[in-house]
């Protein structure tokens, strides 16, 4: 059972995300592989495959999840992949999922590893190879560039939250270096000599948000901002995902459900799952598992707090939450909002090892939703958690959505996702004419500091209700809190960030504008630099080298998973640009 144990271990790293390191006593025994060419770095891929390669042996000698557990967390501390108690907790965590997707994965070692461990340990695994989604036989209708609304037309304010990653154990003056993955908590002890405790309002450290912080913010929101929606797209719970329970989960759903309705009982909040729901971390089980390792636990509880509850949604949207966590909603009859369950495309969510072709049919539903929505000349807001171009997206889950988006570009006049915790955007391009840009996809930054980020938070201006509005959005400003202010003071003052009209010189905010934007960040360095200030949410991340800014300035035009070829042609001209300068 060692073998089974190496690939939990190595499962259990891509979660936490360390790499193994050996230390002297166990370096030695594994001198053996060196005839076969195998070093350190290698060494991970070779483990992983053999683990593989005894799985099924193992399944088939009636190994328990109970043996595996034990030996598991013997070797997680001998390897020192992580202090003991998380050794002690991830294990049993993650044991009943693994077990689940061996038995019904039927694919490669090298398959399995490189999902795990990266492209370089092999080929990904990709059990639907090119598959396609199908759309109606209804051609495209033609597109109208977007206009800006006639002066006095009404507006819509949209508050747009993501990633709180509340954590009941924050304390303050607690270790904010216990080397875990998360730290700051009432269980990680004092910190060390000559080291600075845990922040009072949070810490730019391994450490998420405290109850008073997320209280704080809601209070200066309800107090100073008046909103006619709020999109929340996902993640409440906290990073300590090495232990944590379905009723954990449960707990922080309902919790920020209440606080919510307590400072915002009036207002309409369209919620979004994130990766972090789910217990574990990521696991979200397509409708064809069932038993013990199902998701309907989660998505019961979801249903109770938003529909029956908070009643955000209405009673139609229970099937799609309970099918997949995943809904549409009117919001204005000029306006559907669409909530899409972005951990049916998370590259971590190892269910889909087993099938990844379209889980829980949520891109034909998609399809099926934005092509009644066309039919009855309505706009369209997607929201969801991972963004469809992130490297978190599976790539052929990615592309369809990709295909989705430009089919029904007229249709969809909104994206608003979370997941990275910094403030970005990702431009799509026409599949046809990929220089012309037909959409965007943006992400307002994190509520939590996790890690070495000011919290924030930002409000939209959308062309609001009236017949012939455009629903799209107009303006924003971003907030943030200044932490090192707030620790020092203990007076946390939500101050504005920036607009990106003024601080970035932009007529509009329609697709063509951002492409204009990002285009002239490849010869415009102190633009580029403003941009990436906001992009941390102004607490200083080191410098960027050329290499660094045409990474990030490519990653702006790359809205499709594993692809840069939009960017790639504009960026040999920007090459040429630096090496003038």
């Amino acid at each position: 059972m060692d073998i089974l144990y190496l690939l939990l271990i190595i499962s259990v790293n891509s979660v936490v995300g360390k790499p193994l390191v050996f230390d002297t006593p166990v370096v030695q025994p594994l001198e053996t592989f060196k005839p076969w060419g195998l070093n350190l770095k290698s060494l991970d891929c070779f483990a992983c495959t053999v683990a593989v390669k005894e799985v099924d042996n193992l399944i088939k000698e009636n190994a328990t999840k109970e043996e595996v557990a034990k030996l598991a967390t013997d070797i997680c501390k001998l390897l020192k992949i992580e202090s003991d108690r998380v050794c002690d907790y991830v294990v049993k965590e993650f044991v009943p999922e693994i077990f689940g997707v061996a038995v019904g994965a039927v694919i490669t070692p090298d398959e399995v590893c490189s999902r795990l461990l990266g492209n370089s340990c092999g080929n990904p695994y990709d059990p639907g190879s090119v598959w396609n989604v199908t759309f109606p036989d209804v051609p495209k209708p033609p597109v109208i560039p977007p206009k800006p609304p006639k002066d006095g037309s009404p507006t819509l304010r949209i508050l747009h939250l993501t990633d709180l990653h509340y954590d009941r154990r924050y304390k303050a003056g607690s270790n904010a270096e216990c080397g875990e993955p998360l730290c700051c908590r009432d269980n990680d002890g004092p910190p060390a000599e000559g080291v600075a405790g845990a922040g009072l309002w949070g810490d730019y450290r391994y450490c998420d948000t405290p109850k008073w912080l997320i209280i704080n913010l809601l209070e200066h929101l309800s107090k100073n901002e008046k909103f006619d929606a709020i999109y929340l797209t996902g993640d409440l719970p906290a990073h300590n995902v090495w232990n944590q329970t379905r009723e954990d989960e449960i707990e922080i759903l309902n919790e920020i459900t209440a606080m919510l309705l307590k400072y915002f009982p009036k207002t309409r909040i369209f919620p979004s799952v994130g990766n972090h729901e789910s217990a574990p971390v990521n696991s979200f089980p397509p409708p064809y598992v069932t038993g013990k390792e199902a998701i309907s636990w989660l998505y019961d509880a979801f249903t109770k707090a938003w529909i029956d509850t908070a009643h955000w949604l209405p009673e139609d949207t229970r099937p799609t939450i309970k099918q997949g966590g995943y809904y549409a909603t009117e919001f204005y009859p000029g306006l559907l909002v669409v909530s899409l369950n972005m951990n049916m495309c998370n590259t971590e969510n190892w269910w889909l090892l087993i099938n990844e072709t379209d889980p829980a049919g949520e891109l034909q539903w998609l399809i099926s939703t934005l092509q009644q929505a066309e039919n009855k000349n309505q706009k369209v807001h997607i929201l969801g958690h991972i963004a469809p171009g992130s490297g978190d997206c599976l790539k052929w889950w990615s592309w369809n959505y990709y295909k989705i988006v430009n089919r029904y570009e007229s249709t969809i006049t909104g994206q608003y996702f979370g997941h990275t915790h910094i403030q970005s955007l990702e431009v799509m391009y026409d599949l046809t004419n990929t220089s012309r840009p037909l959409n965007v996809v943006h992400m307002p930054g994190s509520v939590t500091t996790y890690k070495h980020l000011n919290p924030g938070y930002r409000v939209c201006l959308m062309d609001g209700n009236y017949n012939g509005s455009s629903w799209m959005m107009l303006d924003y400003n971003n907030t943030i809190l200044n932490l090192t202010d707030a620790n020092l003071t203990n007076k946390p003052v939500w101050q504005f960030a920036y607009n990106p009209k003024v601080e970035y010189g932009m007529k509009n905010l329609f697709p063509e504008d951002w492409n204009d934007f990002v285009q002239r960040m490849k010869t415009d360095r102190p633009l580029f630099d403003k941009f990436r200030k906001h992009l941390y949410k102004s607490n200083e991340h080191g410098s960027c080298d050329e290499s660094c800014r045409a990474g990030m300035i490519c990653s702006l035009e790359s809205g499709r998973s594993n692809d840069d070829s939009f960017c790639k042609d504009a960026d040999v001209e920007f090459y040429k640009a630096v090496t003038l300068c």
